[in-house]
């Protein structure tokens, strides 16, 4: 099966680094991180076997699922570390030079699937960490702007199949980001996000 087959874009395996500058914070993209042929091995491995739930939560009130699926591992409350995501980690780990201890998988299964305007929530030692984000699948559009600062340009960085993206510690304090929906054909996205400890908190799924 021939996946993501714009193989022009991997330019020979060439990753394209690209330090975005970002006031406030860093923002860093590796396109390319993963090889054509390694990220489609772990796209279809991910898709297939990842324990893939859809999350509720509470709007105003009522409960409502989540536009996406996700998984979750290590932590507290996570399923066990895979050898596959630990190759994934490690890819990750070398080149950030950061120790990750959990990661968030999310599954975008076609354009109506999305993620609002948020930044993320505060861990529970009380401070924001690294986070690197990995994509697997079809591109999708994200979007950064700063939660005050109108005189900074807002991103639109498209996440590529085998893209790795690295977001600074001081990001969610002063940025928000956000993947919308799109009209256009597009195919599913797994995004791996790595991460340092925080809260268990409890996470309530759907029984679909």
């Amino acid at each position: 099966m021939i996946l993501f087959a714009d193989t022009e874009l991997f330019d020979g395996g060439i990753k394209r680094y690209t330090d975005f500058k970002l006031p406030d914070t860093e923002l860093r993209l590796w396109q390319h991180f993963f090889g054509k042929q390694e990220a489609d091995g772990y796209y279809n491995t991910l898709l297939e076997e990842a324990p893939w739930q859809q999350r509720m939560r509470k709007m105003y009130d009522r409960m409502v699922p989540d536009p996406r699926l996700i998984a979750y591992y290590g932590g507290e409350n996570g399923h066990a570390w895979t050898p596959l995501l630990l190759e994934i980690k490690q890819a990750v780990e070398k080149v950030t030079e950061i120790s990750f201890d959990r990661v968030l998988l999310n599954l975008y299964r076609d354009g109506k699937d999305s993620v609002a305007w948020h930044s993320n929530n505060l861990p529970a030692d009380g401070k924001h960490h690294h986070i690197a984000s990995v994509t697997f699948g079809d591109t999708r559009i994200f979007k950064v702007r700063h939660k005050t600062r109108k005189d900074i340009t807002a991103l639109d960085i498209p996440l590529t199949h085998g893209s790795l993206l690295l977001m600074g510690e001081t990001m969610q304090a002063h940025y928000e980001h956000h993947i919308p929906k799109t009209a256009r054909a597009v195919g599913p996205r797994i995004n791996l996000t790595f991460r340092i400890s925080e809260s268990s908190k409890p996470v309530n799924f759907s029984s679909h």
